[in-house]
């Protein structure tokens, strides 16, 4: 794309994301063509809230990676997005609902990675991702409804927004994972106490490892490589929940433990 309109793409994000201004569409001049486009206008994106802010980003999130998300949003492929250090919690999160468009939560299981995963490695797969794997954990993904009408928006556009995430709590890791069977591991939500949704390990492409390695893969392929220390939410095992001023939000998988936010009222 051209640097003027990858400005002017990023400047619109930029309000949405901090001054909550819902997007219908992005002009044509600035609508990213292909994938390759929405990553590089993503990258832009990413670099200026992290001057704005926001901090550098710290862990990834990927999108569609199950059948009930698939069908929920109708796409059928995995997206990844950035998430920015300043919008990660550790174990207990809160923010005031105001300082959202529209804010929802979904159930993960997160990864954190001991090594890289750049191009020597390549192609990955889950059982060649796995050594990277320092501890894995569960995790609530933030997400944020930024537009008017996201079902009449094209995947591209969403992408370029890292893809609806707006932050994340991460739950205490658990280094000795390899005594889990990661993919028999349940995961459930409750929002106010009451249960919104469940899920297991093996809901997300088969195991949470192929989403990573299809991550390191997707990196390889753009000229990049995931880093020694960085985190990446595998994508819901429940469908996204959107929630009110006041909710209470919990998450909790099998071996994995807990992790809670709160949607603060005015």
């Amino acid at each position: 794309m051209d640097p003027k309109n990858i400005g002017e793409a990023v400047e619109i994000y930029r309000g949405m994301r901090l001054e909550q201004r819902r997007l219908d569409r992005l002009p044509e001049s600035c609508t990213p063509r292909d994938t390759f486009e929405a990553y590089e206008l993503q990258n832009a994106l990413n670099a200026r809230l992290a001057d704005l802010g926001q901090g550098v980003v710290s862990g990834h999130k990927i999108g569609c990676t199950t059948k009930v998300m698939q069908e929920y949003l109708k796409i059928d492929q995995p997206c990844s997005g950035g998430i920015y250090a300043n919008t990660v919690y550790l174990e207990h999160g809160e923010r005031a609902h105001a300082e959202f468009c529209g804010p929802g939560v979904e159930c993960e299981m997160a990864v954190r990675l001991g090594a890289d995963l750049g191009p020597a490695g390549a192609p990955y797969d889950k059982h060649s991702v796995a050594d990277a794997v320092e501890s894995c954990m569960a995790a609530i993904e933030i997400v944020d409804n930024r537009f008017v009408d996201y079902t009449k928006l094209d995947m591209l556009t969403l992408l370029a927004d890292d893809f609806f995430n707006a932050g994340c709590v991460l739950g205490a890791p658990v280094s000795d994972w390899r005594a889990l069977d990661i993919e028999s591991l349940r995961g459930e939500m409750t929002i106010n106490g009451i249960s919104v949704g469940e899920g297991y390990g093996r809901d997300v492409m088969g195991h949470p490892f192929n989403v990573l390695a299809w991550l390191a893969n997707s990196f390889v392929d753009r000229g990049r490589a995931l880093k020694a220390g960085e985190f990446v939410l595998t994508g819901s095992l429940v469908e996204t929940k959107w929630c009110k001023a006041g909710d209470q939000v919990q998450i909790e998988i099998d071996g994995l433990g807990t992790a809670e936010m709160k949607f603060a009222a005015d």
